[in-house]
C-alpha cells in the first residue's frame, strides 16, 4: 500500500487531515523580494499536488520517484539538456542585429512555443481535475466480477471535471452542463466512466451530436454568445427537435448551476451491462453521490462570479483539496433484469434521454471515491488526459444504445486528433497500470521501445508471444448477446417517441422553490433569442409539461400561453430529484469572517480554529492585506474590502464594524457611492457584501460590534438565517446548523 492510499485509507475511516490552512499559495516555499541568483535545484511540488503513478509506456511500474521524471538540475538548458549562459537576448551581428540563423537557442525556444498547444476538445473544452482514489465496498460481486469493485481494493483515479459548451477561456459558472469522467488505473486495464451532472442526455442518436453542439456553440457568423445556451440557434433546435426537452429542463434548473463540483452528483448516462464470475447479466445505471449533498448557485450569485471569479469551481476544487477537505462521492448502481425487451416498469433502457426514478430501483453503493491530490501541471494532466468510453474492463460491457455507440467510435477518434496520433494512451496521465503487449508499432509520439521481430500473429520467432488470455487468465470477452433478426432501416423504437412525461415527472418533483429558479432560467433564457417564433415554439413544448409553468414563462416574455396538444402524464414525483430538504456535513464550507482591524481579534483567532476544526474553510477579510496584530498573535488577512465578494462564502460572520478603508472612495472601487462614504462610519464594501449575501440566501451571523454592521446593512437581527450571539464560538455554531441546509430557503416565497 503506497503513502498515498494510506493516507486515504486513514480519511475513510474519519480522519480529518490537516491541510494548508490558507489554501492558494503558488508555490511550496515563501518567494524573496530579490530576485534569487544562489543555483538551487527545482522545489519539489506543494503538499497537495502530485504527478501520474510511474509507469511505462507499456503498464509496467518502474517505481521511478516522481522528481526523477520532472524537470532536473539546477540551471538553464536546452531541450537536449546543454547549459545555456543566456536567454534574453538572440544572437546578433552587434548588439543592433540583425538577428543570426545560427541561433540554435533562439529557434528551439520559439518553435516550441509556437507547438505549445494542441487543439482544444470541441466539446468539453475547459476542465479541471484532481488525483484519487477508489475503494470498493465488495458489494458488487454479485452483479460485476471487475477486480476493482472487490472488497477493500483500492484503484488509482484522474477525475476531470467540465463545462460542455464553452472554450478553455470561458466561465466556470455558466448555466450549462458538466462532464464528470473518471479514469480507473485498474489492474486489469484502463475504466473510464466518462458521464456528466444530468443523468439524460438532449438527444437519442450519435448521428445528431454535431447538431447539437453546433446549435449551443456561439453563432458562427460572429461567435457569440460564449459558454452559453441563451440564444436563437440552441432553441431552434430543442424547440423543433424535442426529445431534447428533457435534457434542457435539467438544464434550466439549478443543475445548470452547480455550486461546486464537490456538491455536483455524477451519471454514466447510459445503460451498462455488468457480467459477473458466472457470466450472469445484469443492466445498470451508474451514479456517483456526493458526500456533501447537491447543490446550486442561485442565478444573479452565478453571473457575477463569472465576472469576478471566472475560475471559481477550478479554485474551490484546488483549495478544497489543498486545505485538506478531500472531496468524496460513493458510486452506485441502478440495477435492471436483463431481458429481451431490456426495458424496466415501462421505461426503455436504451434510451439516453429517460431516467428510471429511484423510488422504483433504488441506488445501491458499491464503492467510495477520494480526491486526495491536485495536478501538479495542468497540460500534461488535465489537458492531455484521454477518456474514451470504450476503454473497459472483464465484467463492464456496453449496451445497444445508439448515442453510446457512436460515442464507441467518437472518443478513440477525437484523441487520435487531439493529441497527434495513435499514442494517445503512452502519455503519462493515460498510461494503464496492467502491462501491455499490443503488438501495436510506431506511429506519431511511440515513446515505447518495443523488442522482437514478430509484432504478429501466430509467430515462431519471438516463441508465440503475445499469447491469447482465456477466460480464466482474466481476458475481455464481451458477452455474447443475441441479435435479433432484422432489417437495415434509419430508425428508432416507438418508445423513444415519449418526449414529455419524464420532463413533466422532473418539473412535478421539484419544490416550489426550484419552480421558481427553472421558470426564471426559462424567461431569461428565452427573452435572449431574437426571433419571436422560437419563444412562441418553446412556449409549445412547455405546454407539454406543465400549464403553470408555461403560463408563467409566457408572461415574462409578453406572449400567449399556448394549450397543450398531448394529454398531460400524471407520474408520482420523485423526490430523489429534488436538491432541497435534506441535511449535509459542513465540510469543504467557505466562511467569510469580517474583521475591522484590530478589533474582536481574539474571537476572529478562536472562530478561524473551530472552522478549521469542522472542516471548513475560513478567510478573514479586513480593511487590507497583510497581517493583523503583527506584534502579538497573528492573523493572516486572505481577503480585503476591494477583493472580497459575497459569491465566494457559504456565510459570512461579522466580527467587528470597520470604518472606510482608505481605498473606498467611487474612482477607485465602484461600490462606493463618494456621497455616502463621506458621512459612514462603516466601509460601504462590507454592506454591499452582506446585503448580497442575504439577498443569496446564505447564512450571516455577528457577535460584539458586529451587530451593528448587520442593522446598517438593513438586515434584521431576527429575519430568517442571521444569527448573533455573545461569541464568536457560539455564532459559528448556530451558522453550522444553518449551512446543513446549504442555503436559508426561508426567505424566498414562491408562487409557484
Amino acid at each position: 500500500m503506497t503513502a498515498v492510499t494510506d493516507k486515504v485509507s486513514e480519511k475513510v475511516q474519519g480522519v480529518i487531515h490537516p491541510g494548508n490552512e490558507i489554501p492558494g499559495a503558488p508555490s511550496p516555499v515563501p518567494p524573496s523580494v530579490e530576485e534569487p541568483v544562489e543555483p538551487v535545484a527545482p522545489l519539489p511540488p506543494k503538499p497537495d499536488q502530485r504527478g501520474p503513478d510511474t509507469f511505462s509506456p507499456t503498464g509496467q511500474a518502474t517505481g521511478t520517484p516522481q522528481e526523477r521524471v520532472a524537470q532536473g538540475g539546477e540551471f538553464l538548458t536546452t531541450a537536449q539538456g546543454t547549459r545555456l549562459y543566456e536567454t534574453d537576448h538572440s544572437l546578433k551581428a552587434g548588439p543592433r542585429g540583425p538577428v543570426l540563423l545560427q541561433d540554435h537557442h533562439l529557434r528551439e525556444k520559439i518553435t516550441h512555443f509556437d507547438h505549445e498547444r494542441i487543439p482544444e476538445r470541441v466539446v468539453h473544452a475547459r476542465g479541471a481535475a484532481a488525483h484519487g482514489v477508489f475503494q470498493g465496498y465488495g458489494t458488487a460481486g454479485r452483479i460485476s466480477k471487475a477486480v476493482f469493485l472487490g472488497k477493500d481494493v483500492e484503484t488509482p483515479v484522474f477525475v476531470r471535471f467540465s463545462t460542455v459548451l464553452g472554450s478553455r477561456g470561458s466561465a466556470d459558472t455558466v448555466r450549462d452542463t458538466r462532464g464528470f469522467a473518471t479514469k480507473f488505473y485498474t489492474t486489469e486495464g484502463v475504466f473510464d466512466l466518462v458521464g456528466n451532472n444530468i443523468p439524460v442526455f438532449f438527444i437519442q442518436d450519435a448521428i445528431k451530436f454535431p447538431d447539437v453542439i453546433h446549435a449551443g456553440k456561439p453563432h458562427p457568423d460572429r461567435e457569440i454568445p460564449q459558454a452559453q445556451s441563451a440564444h436563437d440557434t440552441f432553441w431552434d433546435f430543442v424547440t423543433l427537435h424535442t426529445e431534447a426537452t428533457h435534457h434542457t429542463l435539467w438544464n434550466m434548473s439549478d443543475r445548470g448551476i452547480p455550486r461546486s463540483y464537490r456538491m455536483m452528483e455524477g451519471f454514466g448516462v447510459h445503460t451498462f451491462r455488468l457480467v459477473n464470475a458466472k457470466g450472469s447479466t445484469t443492466l445498470v445505471k451508474f451514479h456517483w453521490k456526493p458526500r456533501l449533498g447537491v447543490h446550486s448557485l442561485v442565478w444573479e450569485e452565478a453571473q457575477i462570479t463569472a465576472g469576478v471569479d471566472p475560475d471559481f469551481h477550478r479554485r474551490d476544487l484546488a483549495d478544497a483539496i489543498e486545505s485538506g477537505a478531500h472531496p468524496q462521492w460513493e458510486l452506485g448502481v441502478q440495477t435492471f433484469p436483463d431481458t429481451d425487451d431490456q426495458m424496466f416498469e415501462g421505461i426503455d433502457l436504451l434510451d439516453p434521454t429517460k431516467i428510471v426514478p429511484e423510488e422504483l430501483a433504488p441506488v445501491q453503493p458499491i464503492g467510495l471515491l477520494t480526491l486526495n491530490a491536485n495536478p501538479s501541471n495542468y497540460f500534461a494532466e488535465t489537458e492531455q488526459v484521454a477518456f474514451h468510453v470504450g476503454h473497459l474492463v472483464p465484467g463492464i460491457d456496453v449496451t445497444d444504445d445508439p448515442l453510446l455507440q457512436g460515442r464507441l467510435f467518437s472518443y478513440l477518434d477525437t484523441q487520435i486528433s487531439r493529441l497527434g496520433g495513435p499514442n494517445f494512451g503512452q502519455l503519462p496521465v493515460n498510461r494503464t497500470h496492467a502491462p501491455v503487449n499490443d503488438m501495436l508499432r510506431d506511429g506519431m509520439h511511440q515513446t515505447a521501445v518495443h523488442r522482437g521481430v514478430a509484432p504478429y500473429r501466430p509467430n515462431s520467432l519471438d516463441g508465440g508471444c503475445p499469447f491469447l488470455a482465456g477466460a480464466d487468465d482474466g481476458a475481455y470477452i464481451e458477452v455474447p448477446e443475441p441479435l435479433p433478426a432484422a432489417t437495415k432501416v434509419r430508425d428508432a423504437a416507438a418508445s423513444f417517441d415519449d418526449h414529455y412525461s419524464q420532463p413533466r415527472l422532473f418539473w412535478l418533483s421539484m419544490t416550489p422553490t426550484e419552480r421558481e429558479h427553472i421558470i426564471a432560467a426559462y424567461t431569461f433564457e428565452l427573452n435572449k433569442c431574437w426571433a419571436t417564433a422560437i419563444k412562441e415554439r418553446a412556449l409549445k413544448v412547455l405546454a407539454n409539461i406543465d400549464t403553470g409553468l408555461c403560463a408563467q414563462v409566457a408572461a415574462g416574455l409578453g406572449l400567449p400561453a399556448p394549450a397543450p396538444t398531448v394529454t398531460l402524464a400524471e407520474p408520482a414525483p420523485s423526490p430523489a430529484l429534488s436538491q432541497l430538504g435534506g441535511t449535509w456535513p459542513p465540510e469543504g464550507r467557505v466562511v467569510g469572517i469580517v474583521a475591522a482591524g484590530d478589533q474582536e481579534l481574539s474571537g476572529v483567532r478562536s472562530v478561524r480554529q473551530a472552522a478549521l476544526k469542522a472542516g471548513m474553510v475560513p478567510l478573514v477579510i479586513a480593511p487590507t492585506g497583510g497581517i493583523l496584530d503583527a506584534d502579538g498573535d497573528p492573523v493572516t488577512v486572505q481577503r480585503t474590502f476591494a477583493t472580497a465578494r459575497s459569491t465566494e462564502f457559504d456565510a459570512i460572520l461579522v466580527a467587528g464594524a470597520p470604518a472606510p478603508g482608505a481605498d473606498a472612495y467611487g474612482a477607485r472601487d465602484a461600490k462606493v457611492d463618494d456621497d455616502i462614504v463621506a458621512t459612514a462610519t462603516i466601509d460601504p464594501r462590507v454592506l454591499v457584501m452582506l446585503t448580497e449575501a442575504y439577498r443569496h440566501g446564505k447564512a450571516l451571523g455577528a457577535w460584539g460590534d458586529g451587530k451593528r454592521v448587520l442593522e446598517a446593512a438593513g438586515i434584521a437581527s431576527d429575519a430568517p438565517g442571521v444569527v448573533t450571539a455573545r461569541s464568536a464560538d457560539a455564532g459559528l455554531k448556530r451558522l453550522i446548523k444553518l449551512l446543513a441546509g446549504h442555503r436559508v430557503w426561508d426567505r424566498f416565497t414562491p408562487l409557484i
